[in-house]
């Protein structure tokens, strides 16, 4: 398994869920606030995670169905239990080969996925085929190359200070596309065209530091996967560092934002 990809551990939604998922959650209705979508409509969702989006969809957008896919099993079953809603329903599937048929869907999304997949062409060529001709496609990744997620790009930079080698973890290097351009130009690679592109962004404050640094230490992604594996004193050596470094609020809160670039574009 390459270095690089060996810290990544999407298996357990609750740890996911303290790290990255709350703040999905906030990020989902802003970006269907702007997609706009029309009500009474078949979706897609492809990379369901533990159903951020799912639940917003579900609540905001009034779908007739909801069909959520997503490879890891444990996600898909947090995403079972977040969200109890008869119109949705939840599958563990491979963004590469849609087990959906051709033509079938309205709209398909996908949410802060994308850079994990392979062969991101390719899902995204399948998401044009479940779609009917007029419907719309949508995804947002998080805007690394930008730091845009700053609790992530902290974490890296005082990582790397005392350890060089995690600088080839951190996710700028992994995921250069994830700005304008690039995704821009990976939508045409799939033969969608006329996308437009633009930033969001959410507040995501830390009632204090153990709020910041607790979902390091539970291993669900690639920055809690490489803080776990440190062995106990260069762990505490980083803690540290996190501490000294971090904006604090008169009130003991640490406030940060993140930042996605969000894509959308109608099927011909």
């Amino acid at each position: 398994m390459a270095e690089a990809s060996r810290h990544d551990a999407w298996q357990a939604g609750d740890n996911y869920d303290a790290y990255m998922g709350r703040w999905s959650r906030q990020l989902a209705p802003r970006f269907l606030d702007w997609f706009d979508a029309p009500q009474d409509r078949d979706w897609l969702e492809v990379g369901c995670g533990t159903g951020a989006l799912s639940a917003a969809v579900l609540s905001r957008c009034k779908p007739r169905s909801l069909i959520a896919i997503d490879a890891s099993e444990g996600f898909v079953g947090a995403a079972r239990a977040n969200v109890p809603d008869t119109r949705a329903r939840f599958e563990v599937g491979d963004a590469q080969d849609l087990q959906v048929a051709t033509a079938s869907r309205d709209i398909a999304v996908s949410a802060l996925v994308l850079n994990f997949v392979s062969d991101r062409t390719k899902a995204l060529a399948e998401m044009k085929r479940v779609v009917r001709p007029g419907g719309t496609i949508g995804f947002y990744v998080w805007d690394y190359p930008g730091g845009g997620v700053e609790f992530m790009r902290a974490f890296w930079t005082a990582a790397a200070a005392l350890d060089p080698a995690a600088r080839e973890l951190t996710e700028d290097r992994r995921f250069p596309f994830c700005t304008p351009d690039g995704l821009t130009a990976l939508a045409r690679s799939a033969g969608l065209q006329s996308a437009s592109c633009v930033p969001i962004e959410v507040p995501t404050v830390f009632r204090d530091f153990d709020d910041y640094w607790r979902p390091f230490t539970l291993g669900a992604g690639p920055a809690p996967g490489y803080c776990v594996k440190l062995e106990p004193a260069a762990r505490e050596r980083l803690r540290a560092k996190l501490a000294e470094s971090l904006p604090h609020g008169a009130d003991g809160t640490i406030p940060l934002k993140a930042r996605a670039w969000a894509l959308k574009t109608v099927v011909a």
